[in-house]
């Protein structure tokens, strides 16, 4: 799934940097800030990622998180709304549906 996003977005013509795991993810933060937007799984290893958005919001309070998760239910257990400037997907997710949550969080709109 990583591998079709990254690919997707940078076909797009979005800049992409991936990581792995969530501390992988916070080191990418600290060494080539700014980030846009930020993809998360919501299972990740090492770090679940509601886990790694809370960190991410920490470091930066606007900062705009699309969770792509198969585990809605889970994200929901953790927390009953989500925050300003988060969403989510779920997975299967098609081309068409990854884009458009890219561009609602980014643009506040559709792209043309």
């Amino acid at each position: 799934m990583r591998s079709f996003v990254e690919c997707a977005l940078d076909a797009s013509g979005y800049d992409v940097v991936g990581a792995s795991n969530g501390p992988d993810a916070l080191e990418c933060v600290e060494r080539d800030p700014p980030f846009d937007l930020f993809i998360v799984d919501m299972l990740m290893p090492q770090m679940e990622g509601d886990e790694l958005s809370r960190r991410l919001h920490r470091r930066d309070p606007d900062a705009k998180v699309l969770f792509l998760t198969g585990h809605s239910d889970r994200l929901f257990e953790q927390r009953q709304v989500l925050w300003e400037n988060e969403a989510f997907l779920d997975k299967p997710v098609s081309l068409d549906g990854l884009l458009e949550g890219v561009a609602l969080l980014l643009n506040g709109r559709l792209a043309r």
